[in-house]
């Protein structure tokens, strides 16, 4: 890695993006073209009466409202409940069911589980595969072809890039999405979190913990939401 630009999203956090100099310039071309083409794409559907301009609305306010709240409350469920947490983790979207959550999509969405022995990162090697449904739209450096190449080959040096150091007997999973199945990470539940309400765990969820770059983190004076 040659440089770090640093990110913030916007829950306030600062990230490390993870670029190399050689691929940059290409980065750049890939997130110009593409919105070029789908307006184009836009244009010609609604011009030929294929969809209307509503109906292309009413998709994009739908994917707007789409965050990562509804991963946080899924995680916090799973840290309250162990039944949940099990069936969560057999199916998943029976389990999000019960949240009274629709159902995510049509592809095959898998929760994996980190432990004081195990920690899983998820990646798209090909694109940008994401569980849109339960964290919102992906951010820049999910997409970047810097941190689809670099977290398979070495994925500890990209976590301690987010700020995340793992001991050297917590093995690290990659997983990698593809267009039939996405993952999402169900991260440990961090100490001093005893007695807290769901939603207050909820809170400390983020989307980077689901995703498996960093891990959640009590705020130095939080205390519990009853």
């Amino acid at each position: 890695m040659n440089d770090k630009a640093a990110h913030t999203h916007a829950e306030g956090h600062a990230h490390a993006i993870l670029r190399w100099s050689d691929d940059s310039a290409h980065d750049i071309e890939e997130t110009t073209r593409y919105p070029l083409m789908t307006e184009a794409i836009r244009q010609i559907l609604v011009e030929k009466g294929i969809i209307s301009a509503d109906a292309v609305r009413h998709l994009i306010e739908q994917m707007d409202a789409r965050s990562d709240v509804t991963g946080g409350k899924i995680v916090a469920r799973a840290w309250v409940d162990p039944a949940f947490k099990e069936r969560l983790l057999a199916n998943t979207k029976e389990a999000i069911a019960e949240l009274g959550i629709p159902e995510v999509d049509a592809t095959h969405l898998i929760v994996v589980e980190n432990t004081e022995t195990v920690h899983n990162v998820v990646v798209c090697t090909l694109c940008s595969c994401y569980p849109r449904m339960v964290l919102g739209m992906p951010p820049e450096w999910y997409k970047s072809k810097a941190y689809r190449s670099r977290v398979v080959r070495e994925p500890r040096a990209v976590l301690k890039a987010f700020g995340t150091e793992l001991a050297d007997n917590v093995t690290v999973r990659v997983h990698d999405s593809n267009a039939d199945m996405r993952y999402l990470v169900l991260p440990m539940r961090p100490l001093g979190t005893e007695g807290w309400s769901e939603d207050a765990l909820a809170h400390i969820v983020t989307r980077d913990c689901m995703v498996g770059v960093t891990v959640p983190r009590v705020p130095a004076k939080a205390h519990a939401v009853e």
